[in-house]
Formats: C-alpha cells, sequence, structure tokens
C-alpha cells in the first residue's frame, strides 16, 4: 500500500514536470522557470535523485544566461551521479542528454575543451541506448551529438595556455570532474 503512494506521488510529480515543460514550450518561458523553481523546493535536497535531475535539467532550458544554464546543468548531472539505482533505464536514457546539455553550455561559455570532454562523455552514454534506428530519443541524441560536434570542432583553440584550448579541464589544469566544472552542484538559487 504504502508502494503504491509512492509511485501515486512519482506519477503525480512527473505530470505536473510535464505540464511546465509544455508551458515552457508553448512559450512561455518565464512562467515556467518561476513554477519549476516551485517545484524545485518543494522537492527540496533530500527528494528523489531522478526526480531532481529531471527537474534541474528543465530548468536550465528556462534560463537565457549560459551560465545559469551550465549552473542547473550541473544540478541535473550531481543528482543523476547520487541515484541509488545508476543502471536504470530511466536514468540510464538521461545521461546522453546531460552530457549533450553540458556540453551545448560550454559551447556558449566559449570552453571548447570542456564541450569536447561532455560530447565524449554523451557518446559513450549514447552507445547504452543502444541501436534502434527506429528509437526516437536515440536517434535525436546521435543527431544532435553529429550537430555539436561540428559546432566544436569550429571553435578556435587558445596554444600556449593550459590544456590544449586555454580551458583549464582539459589537460589536466583543472580542478573537479573531467571537463573543469567543480565537484558538487552550485548551491546559490539561480
Amino acid at each position: 500500500m504504502a508502494q503504491q503512494r509512492e509511485q501515486a506521488a512519482d506519477d503525480a510529480l512527473s505530470t505536473r514536470i510535464g505540464q511546465l515543460v509544455m508551458l515552457h514550450h508553448a512559450g512561455d518561458r518565464e512562467e515556467a522557470r518561476d513554477r519549476l523553481l516551485g517545484l524545485w523546493s518543494e522537492l527540496g535536497e533530500d527528494g528523489d535523485p531522478l526526480h531532481r535531475c529531471t527537474l534541474a535539467h528543465y530548468l536550465a532550458r528556462t534560463h537565457t544566461d549560459p551560465s545559469d544554464e551550465l549552473a542547473w546543468d550541473l544540478r541535473a548531472l550531481s543528482a543523476a551521479d547520487s541515484c541509488a539505482e545508476p543502471r536504470s533505464p530511466a536514468l540510464r536514457a538521461l545521461y546522453p542528454s546531460l552530457h549533450l546539455s553540458l556540453a551545448g553550455d560550454y559551447v556558449k561559455l566559449t570552453r571548447p575543451g570542456a564541450a569536447r570532454s561532455h560530447l565524449s562523455r554523451a557518446r559513450a552514454a549514447a552507445a547504452e541506448l543502444g541501436g534502434a534506428a527506429d528509437h526516437g530519443h536515440a536517434v535525436g541524441v546521435r543527431a544532435a551529438l553529429t550537430r555539436l560536434e561540428g559546432e566544436v570542432a569550429g571553435m578556435p583553440g587558445v596554444p600556449g595556455l593550459p590544456g590544449e584550448d586555454g580551458d583549464p579541464g582539459e589537460g589536466g589544469g583543472g580542478h573537479g570532474r573531467p571537463g573543469g566544472e567543480p565537484l558538487g552542484p552550485p548551491r546559490s538559487g539561480s
């Protein structure tokens, strides 16, 4: 009985998140962001990591400042990494998108080394999605990977600085995770 109540609560939260994502896709970015932030507060730091990951991932898309977008995408990755069941199918399906989003954030912030690192991690995670050409999510992820890889390949490097392109996250000069982002999620509310 308790497990059924927990499942119903999970389903209700997933439905609420989906409704707010549709609101954002309909063009009401600010309202979607405000409501998603409300859900984020409601869920709290001890909430289900998969829900925190999903919320943070969608919250990132509601921001126009690349630094804010990066902060929310890092929160999403941190939540995913904290899952007790990291091999769940739902979580495995999220990792390619999480790394693609982070790569895109780093492109916007002109950090090609960090972008390349996350593209590599996205490609590895996408390999776990399987090879079914008719699986829409896998096809979309692979197309986005190819597109973003082309964009990163065209980014100029900065020779002579730490890392291959001046990004301390490559070449061992950075701290934290691959890509140079700090360990753990940012704590400021964006």
